[in-house]
């Protein structure tokens, strides 16, 4: 291994803030992307779709679980998958173990939701084993296909207007490496993190930043969010 020259402490300073102004710039751009996926246009989704889930039937409108925004990643966990029937694939799985507690993205009135095509009794097994605790439905039809997850994983975001949904952006391959943090999950939805510093259209869902933060257990109300 050819290891990079050792250098004494304030040569490595220098060689950090030279490399820090090509990280700022990888910031701004991707803050720029995100605010072109802001005024991506939208697709109505005119079809019904159908799922399984652990309460029971459950339509597409049904998984936004009355927020505003709905994100689906479909996972690969069903017969003929590696892994099946004691783990989902691994790739999966990883994306699986990233994902940051899902009440933050919910004070964001965006809801995070797994699917796949393994049983509901399966599912419920797979998460307790492996600690998972994001909503997991099943497919029952062709959603996979009509959004382009059928043969690869991927991550769909969808808004809902009134009782109409809307198809707002879709990523797979290797940017799905990029999800799992909650500012990951919101730089792809319609909305955005609804931050006022943040370049969105007029009319947008903005608060200050930091002001709606708070500790995973205390968005109900029962505690003060941290000051500063």
């Amino acid at each position: 291994m050819k290891t990079p020259p050792i250098v004494t402490p304030r040569e490595w300073e220098a060689a950090r803030e030279q490399l820090l102004v090509k990280e700022k710039e990888l910031t701004r751009a991707r803050d720029a992307l995100a605010a072109m996926r802001r005024r991506m246009p939208w697709t109505a989704v005119d079809k019904e779709y159908g799922f399984d889930g652990p309460e029971g039937r459950a339509s597409l409108p049904d998984l936004f679980e009355g927020r505003r925004q709905l994100i689906v990643y479909r996972a690969f966990f069903e017969p003929g998958v590696s892994g099946w029937p004691d783990h989902a694939c691994v790739g999966c799985s990883m994306v699986a173990d990233h994902v940051a507690h899902l009440a933050h993205l919910n004070a964001r009135d965006t809801t995070l939701v797994f699917a796949s095509r393994a049983p509901q009794p399966d599912i419920g097994r797979l998460k307790a084993r492996m600690g998972w605790t994001m909503p997991w439905y099943t497919m029952t039809d062709e959603f996979d296909a009509d959004f382009g997850v059928d043969e690869w994983h991927g991550t769909n975001a969808f808004i809902r207007d009134g009782d109409s949904v809307f198809r707002t952006y879709f990523v797979n391959n290797r940017g799905d490496e990029a999800l799992g943090t909650t500012w990951s999950y919101l730089d792809m939805t319609a909305l955005g993190r609804q931050e006022e510093w943040e370049d969105s259209p007029e009319g947008y869902p903005r608060t200050p930043p930091y002001d709606w933060w708070n500790w995973h257990d205390a968005y109900d109300g029962d505690a003060e969010p941290p000051q500063g």
